[in-house]
């Protein structure tokens, strides 16, 4: 009997381990249906959210996507013109935001690829569409595509309607120089009334700089002036260093080129004492328009003259050009007796017209004028000591 209890005793002790082994809990004391229940856990699709959504929603908002129980891997957003909102996904890879806002009247389609802690990859689909714009602004910019201007070039933006948002729109305006040009810039009121944006330089231009602007305003909110509905840019290079020195007190206009005097002209400014005279200051050539009429009745002149005037370059919105003036020929380099023009004879006025291009600075001078050129009455920026055309920002 005692052997058998031994034997006994013995088998149950071998069994022991194998019962053990055998028992339902996993590694850890887990039961395998713990494991299971986890990894079936881990490779459930992520929840995705997309704002907005739905049909009618307000523009002006970037697209965010949001998972719950993965990661996002990419999103596209498209346009029904496979326009795409580029965006980017947030460190932890939970989040993502289009770089861009949603313009008005679009219809959205995202697509979100996510993927699971085990590994495995979905796409989630949603739409949205946004309201139409109630209101559309538009903006007329200067100076124009590929072109080549003076040294004292702003870039100028004039909106079509009121702009109450200022700092939204200012936001959403880049320009970059080919050498890091140091600029800023300054709301105006435009000599028209509407409001105005420009960008000038602190100093001149430097010549050769590559200048190019980014108005990236689809879907930008301007406020009780509505909403722009595209994108603005235009691209241009400074020319030669140009200067042109007008002493009315001296009446001469002289023509500097990278610090060198080139030639000096003998001129007939604008007659003292009353309305037609000059303004000083640094006006900057807007335009060269050739042969235009010239009717002094538009610049409240009265009946002053109504004539064809040549190799016309317009200063000022108000009516100041440099022009020929054959009619004045007398008066050339001994008195003022314009109606506000710098003007000159026809030979000068030829080989004058021929040296400049938009852009080029005039600096005027003279005891009897009729002030200083206003920042919006054309490009009179330079007029604007540097701290305070910095404070006209909206972003300041």
């Amino acid at each position: 009997m005692s052997h058998i209890r031994v034997r006994i005793a013995a088998v149950a002790v071998l069994l022991a381990p194998l019962a053990a082994c055998s028992s339902g809990t996993g590694a850890g004391g887990r039961a395998p249906e713990a494991d299971a229940g986890t990894r079936a856990a881990e490779d459930r699709p992520a929840t995705v959210t997309v704002s907005p959504k739905g049909k009618g929603v307000r523009a002006g908002e970037p697209v965010k996507v949001t998972a719950t129980g993965g990661t996002i891997t990419s999103v596209t957003v498209t346009d029904a013109d496979g326009r795409t909102l580029a965006g980017k996904v947030a460190a932890g890879g939970t989040s993502w935001v289009s770089e861009r806002r949603a313009v008005p009247g679009t219809s959205y389609t995202v697509t979100a690829l996510t993927t699971t802690k085990a590994g495995t990859n979905s796409t989630t689909s949603s739409a949205f569409t946004t309201a139409e714009a109630d209101k559309v602004n538009k903006v007329d910019w200067r100076p124009g595509a590929n072109s080549v201007v003076g040294i004292a070039q702003p870039v100028s933006l004039v909106f079509d309607h009121p702009v109450t948002d200022k700092a939204a729109v200012e936001r959403q305006l880049k320009l970059t120089t080919s050498n890091g040009t140091e600029g800023a810039w300054a709301w105006l009121e435009d000599y028209s009334g509407r409001d105005r944006i420009d960008w000038r330089p602190k100093e001149y231009w430097k010549p050769g700089t590559k200048v190019t602007l980014d108005a990236e305003l689809n879907g930008t909110d301007s406020g009780d002036g509505g909403w722009f509905v595209r994108d603005y840019s235009t691209t241009f290079t400074v020319g030669t260093a140009q200067v042109v020195e007008v002493d009315l007190d001296r009446k001469q206009l002289t023509l500097e080129r990278d610090g060198r005097a080139v030639r000096t002209i003998p001129v007939s400014g604008g007659t003292p004492g009353g309305d037609k005279r000059s303004w000083r200051g640094t006006a900057v050539l807007m335009a060269k328009e050739g042969t235009i009429n010239m009717n002094s009745e538009t610049v409240g002149l009265g009946d002053a003259y109504d004539k064809m005037v040549d190799k016309s370059m317009r200063l000022t919105w108000s009516g100041m050009y440099a022009h020929a003036a054959p009619w004045n020929d007398k008066w050339f380099g001994r008195a003022n007796m314009s109606s506000g023009c710098i003007g000159m004879s026809d030979a000068n006025a030829a080989w004058f017209y021929d040296q400049v291009r938009p852009g080029d600075p005039f600096e005027i001078k003279g005891k009897d004028t009729k002030g200083v050129v206003a920042p919006g009455n054309g490009f009179g920026a330079w007029n604007v000591p540097w701290a305070d055309w910095q404070a006209k920002s909206a972003l300041r």
